[in-house]
């Protein structure tokens, strides 16, 4: 038996088969364009999408050898929020909006101010962001009238995806969580927000849970990909709650820390609690509970920064030159702090004005000291998310960490310390895709639920330990760390103004 795990992300869709072990069987994936038309615009076409996991189904097929019939199911992840508005006949009726586009300001202000933070987070768990979905479609109804009058269905990325397979509008609770249109708590869209809106249900996708079987491949979708008509497509995830489930993070007491271009840190529940300030999100998970989830915009992307900047061709591989200057530094970089603050801020401040700097530079500092402060600075803007989810009073024991900025060691252990947790690496490093092929092996019946399915194929392969010297230090950083915004923001907003961001 082999399964199939779709991700539908930002710059490429990447593809992965798994078999019965676990084991990662083969990998493709394919690029398309990311369109930005304005400034703090970012659209894509979802035909894009398709030909991209079209073209490697039949990559996936063609080299691995491994028959469709073998193929038992697929599961589906993808980039979340985006907006994709289809007519009466189906046809895709503008580019899709993506999560990082932010053209909603006024629809998210009116949302936050007129409708009220508390009424929405009663309604959805949620406060309206830009990125959010609602925001969107108030954004087509206020602009493009035309366009919002002829809206048949609404769908999110991965969920156009699904209809090109199996014909159906459908998505799943983690996907819908996102969209704040749905009742978090009740696992249901909410009838509240479908009014402030102004939509109907009936444009919405059905909902199920991740591991539910939602249709099954067509006979026209066989024919483009290569794969049997009748395979079950199960309902799978956004990317946040795939990628949970794809480094086992599905029970209470493991968080999971995604290290990449932006910083992800996420905790399972066993029940529905919110953030009174509304600072985390709090969506439902992949496994049939919730998880709370905190973002921070740039994190491996500071470093990658920092790199490309620094360094000079002539110069051996950037990132292990400056990783092993970091490592001659010490814990808190000889006095200097990096506000990692490079696209702005969501977690906990939610500021797109903010602004990265480093505080504390003297005559005698190197960059050594400057590439640890970075590595420091993203460790310390993701314990912002991991203290509210302290306040929150969820158990935590460990953090699972994923991700390119993963592979560096010194960054595992400087995070154990910040974090004041074990810091573990897992033998699953395919991300979002993995965890949608969990998902469709649940589906298939291959494991009784998520859980048996992750004890099952989760392995820990690495593990860093606190410092307990490491720790205290770093505590006293924090607290500098955590008050230098407040005494910034303000000129961050004036910076913001005076060069329009």
């Amino acid at each position: 038996m082999y399964f199939l795990g779709i991700d539908v992300g930002t710059s490429s869709v990447k593809i992965i088969l798994m078999d019965m072990n676990g084991t990662s069987i083969f990998t493709t994936s394919r690029q398309y364009p990311l369109h930005y038309p304005h400034v703090g615009w970012a659209e894509q076409d979802p035909e894009d999408w398709w030909r991209g996991v079209k073209d490697g189904i039949r990559e996936i097929l063609e080299k691995s050898k491994v028959p469709a019939e073998a193929i038992k199911a697929v599961g589906l992840s993808g980039q979340m929020h985006g907006l994709v508005a289809l007519d009466k006949n189906d046809r895709v009726l503008m580019p899709a909006i993506l999560w990082c586009d932010q053209r909603t300001q006024e629809e998210c202000d009116y949302l936050n101010n007129t409708i009220g933070v508390s009424l929405l987070a009663k309604y959805t768990g949620n406060k309206a962001l830009a990125g959010f979905t609602a925001p969107k479609i108030l954004w087509v109804k206020n602009h493009k009238k035309h366009i919002f009058e002829k809206i048949a269905h609404i769908l999110l990325p991965k969920d156009f995806i699904r209809f090109k397979l199996t014909g159906e509008y459908a998505t799943d609770v983690s996907d819908a969580s996102g969209t704040l249109l749905f009742d978090v708590e009740n696992r249901k869209w909410s009838q509240k927000m479908l009014e402030i809106v102004g939509i109907s249900e009936s444009v919405l996708p059905e909902c199920y849970e991740s591991y539910e079987v939602t249709g099954k491949i067509s006979q026209w979708a066989a024919d483009e990909t290569g794969l049997i008509a009748g395979t079950p497509v199960v309902g799978g995830g956004g990317d946040q709650a795939c990628g949970a489930v794809g480094t086992g993070t599905v029970e209470s007491g493991i968080i999971s820390v995604a290290l990449g271009t932006s910083g992800v840190v996420f905790a399972c529940q066993d029940s529905y609690s919110v953030d009174e300030e509304s600072r985390l999100h709090s969506f439902c998970h992949a496994n049939g509970k919730w998880h709370v989830m905190g973002v921070m915009l740039s994190a491996a992307s500071c470093l990658k920064w920092w790199v490309e900047n620094v360094t000079t061709y002539g110069e051996k591989n950037g990132y292990d030159l400056l990783l092993e200057e970091a490592e001659k530094s010490s814990p808190g970089s000889n006095g200097i702090i990096f506000l990692p603050y490079l696209m702005g801020e969501r977690t906990p401040y939610n500021d797109p004005d903010a602004r990265g700097s480093f505080i504390g530079l003297n005559i005698t500092h190197k960059r050594g000291d400057m590439t640890r402060a970075i590595l420091e600075g993203v460790a310390f803007g993701l314990r912002d998310s991991l203290e509210i989810i302290r306040e929150m009073q969820i158990p935590i024991k460990s953090a699972r960490v994923s991700g390119g900025g993963a592979t560096s060691t010194l960054w595992r252990r400087i995070l154990a310390s910040v974090f004041n947790l074990r810091v573990d690496v897992v033998n699953s490093t395919e991300g979002p895709a993995f965890g949608a092929a969990i998902l469709a092996a649940v589906g298939a019946g291959a494991f009784r639920d998520v859980n048996e399915a992750s004890r099952s194929i989760i392995k820990t392969m690495d593990s860093v330990f606190p410092d307990d010297a490491e720790v205290n230090v770093y505590n006293d950083i924090y607290k500098i760390y955590h008050g230098l915004y407040k005494n910034l923001n303000k000129s961050f907003a004036n910076i913001s103004k005076l060069f329009q961001r």
